[in-house]
């Protein structure tokens, strides 16, 4: 029987924990993930997790990725931050966001805007359609995991702005006030396609208007796969004469740099 009371047996103890899965948990490599949904491709997987409830995670993807995030039993909520992964400064602006695009919810061929009016990611699909862009994640768990994913990047509680919500729906009434709408139920997926390299933040917690006792969650599934960035013939970048300038300032930025 082995003892951690030693170095040895604290050693042997760690090494005997090798091949142990635990639910959330991400997969390296990402390939082994069991079970790829349809339309996921294993062999061009680079992100593949299950993110507890209470819990978050974090990625730097590259342009052109898609991210598809699942609420697996109906009760996830997917707080999002996306910055610049060259120039981290730039990052989510979700009142541009919204005000530019003259749209307080998201879904599909809504752009994400960044504070400097250049899209960081698109909505490609949406099967949920219960989502926030009013409240971000407000909540004193969801400001502690994000202090703990941005620390992971080199980034501060000051750099942490508003954040998106997936899978927890808010609807704005006549007056301004606002109603929690709740979930769509289980298995609903978004797909997000990155348009620039992006530090991604998640942190799957309670929303802050759920009006539910203990507010119950439920597990996040994350799988990203690479793909290619929007084209000027993609309906993401003629959404709206508004997606189409950020699109226009994102390729302007792109080629100035070489990486496009």
């Amino acid at each position: 029987m082995s003892t951690t009371s030693t170095t040895y047996g604290a050693r042997d103890h760690a090494r005997a924990q090798a091949g142990t899965v635990a639910e959330a948990m991400p997969a390296i490599p990402a390939s082994t993930w069991p079970d790829p949904p349809p339309g996921i491709d294993p062999a061009k997987l680079v992100w593949a997790e299950t993110v507890a409830a209470g819990g978050y995670t974090h990625k730097v993807l590259a342009r052109g990725t898609e991210l598809r995030l699942t609420d697996v039993e109906g009760d996830a909520c997917a707080h999002l931050l996306l910055y610049n992964a060259d120039q981290p400064w730039e990052r989510l602006n979700v009142a541009d966001t919204v005000k530019v695009q003259w749209n307080a919810y998201l879904g599909e061929a809504i752009a994400l805007l960044s504070d400097q009016a250049r899209v960081l990611a698109t909505v490609v699909t949406d099967e949920s359609g219960k989502h926030d862009a009013l409240c971000g994640t407000s909540t004193v768990d969801g400001r502690r995991l994000f202090t703990l994913a941005a620390a992971k990047h080199g980034l501060t509680p000051r750099d942490l702005p508003p954040s998106l919500s997936f899978f927890q729906g808010v609807h704005v009434e006549t007056d301004g006030g606002l109603t929690f709408t709740g979930s769509a139920g289980a298995g609903k997926s978004v797909v997000l396609r990155t348009e620039l390299p992006v530090i991604v933040l998640i942190a799957n917690v309670a929303h802050p208007l759920d009006p539910r006792p203990d507010s119950p969650l439920t597990p996040l599934r994350v799988l990203a796969q690479r793909s290619t960035p929007s084209t000027p013939d993609s309906p993401e970048w003629t959404a709206s004469p508004e997606a189409q300038r950020a699109f226009e300032n994102t390729a302007d930025y792109l080629t100035a740099r070489g990486l496009a």
